[in-house]
């Protein structure tokens, strides 16, 4: 059995654990940066291409820094780097390396948008685009997400042929079984007022053999009484 200094020693630890939970708990809903759900994009050679990037905070931001870096097969630059005030302002831009980028996003109205568009892309510009976003607010919380991009010749067409075979295929089954369905209930039907109407013949058949042969309860015509 524990004494009372390895309980208390045990409760000291239980409530450390649970204090440093409650400090990084926070911390983990606080900042988070997105380049949306695709890790790779393609752009075709000399055409432009929009390279996302989005920020969100629970606690708001103040003079939030946030910046975009290349890594090439061996190459590795800061492409623009920028700072926003507070929720109201729109990026500014303080450092641009590439003439070929402008930046997209905005700020205001809660979009924090921090995207960048590459014009004239060529096939030297494929590789890892990394965007970083700081907050002060938050003693200097960064985060930060990548993207892949991938210059080629030309995009390729998708051959849905076999989606469109295997979607005609299951629409055609699930069509089949709604037809049988259907069937099943309208010949239950008939045969339901098919039986209603054999009961009504019967029950009129037995009614008229009682009135031919005079039986209690039927409607054969009644004799007068003999006059004594």
């Amino acid at each position: 059995m524990l004494g009372a200094g390895d309980r208390g020693a045990a409760r000291a630890r239980w409530l450390g654990t649970g204090l440093l939970g409650l400090f990084w708990f926070p911390v983990s809903l606080s900042l988070e940066v997105s380049v949306g759900k695709a890790s790779t994009i393609y752009a075709v050679n000399s055409t432009e291409v929009l390279l996302p990037c989005t920020f969100s905070s629970c606690f708001g931001f103040r003079d939030l820094g946030f910046w975009w870096s290349y890594n090439g097969s061996d190459t590795f630059k800061i492409l623009i780097n920028g700072t926003v005030k507070n929720e109201k302002s729109d990026p500014r831009v303080h450092l641009k390396n590439d003439d070929r980028i402008t930046l997209e996003g905005s700020t205001k109205e809660k979009m924090n948008n921090i995207s960048i568009l590459l014009k004239d892309v060529d096939f030297s510009d494929t590789g890892k685009y990394t965007c970083y976003v700081k907050n002060p607010k938050e003693k200097d919380l960064q985060h930060h997400a990548t993207i892949f991009l991938q210059v080629v010749d030309k995009l390729e067409e998708v051959d849905n042929t076999v989606t469109l075979i295997i979607l005609a295929v299951v629409g055609g089954v699930l069509g089949l079984l709604i037809f049988i369905l259907l069937l099943k209930k309208l010949i239950t039907f008939i045969l339901k007022k098919t039986q209603e109407k054999k009961k009504e013949c019967l029950v009129s058949s037995s009614g008229n053999d009682n009135t031919e042969n005079g039986l209690p309860g039927s409607k054969a015509e009644e004799k007068p009484p003999t006059k004594v």
